[in-house]
């Protein structure tokens, strides 16, 4: 699992920083993107309707799994 602490930054820049890191973790790999910006509740579930990746949810407040599926 790679972790990214997008605390304090604004919607898009933590879902700029998930596209670029998605790649570094194999396929099946989780993704955990750190996001306190209320968008981000929107905006990474949407992301990865297009990008074709799963949005595994939300364990904690400000934290979104994602597993990489290609």
């Amino acid at each position: 699992m790679i972790e990214l602490d997008c605390l304090g930054q604004k919607c898009p820049l933590p879902v700029i920083k998930l596209a670029r890191t998605i790649g570094r973790v194999e396929v099946g790999g989780i993704v955990r993107v750190l996001a306190d910006d209320p968008a981000a509740a929107n905006d990474i579930p949407a992301w990865c309707r297009m990008k074709k990746q799963e949005y595994v949810g939300s364990p904690a407040a400000n934290t979104f799994d994602v597993r990489r599926l290609s």
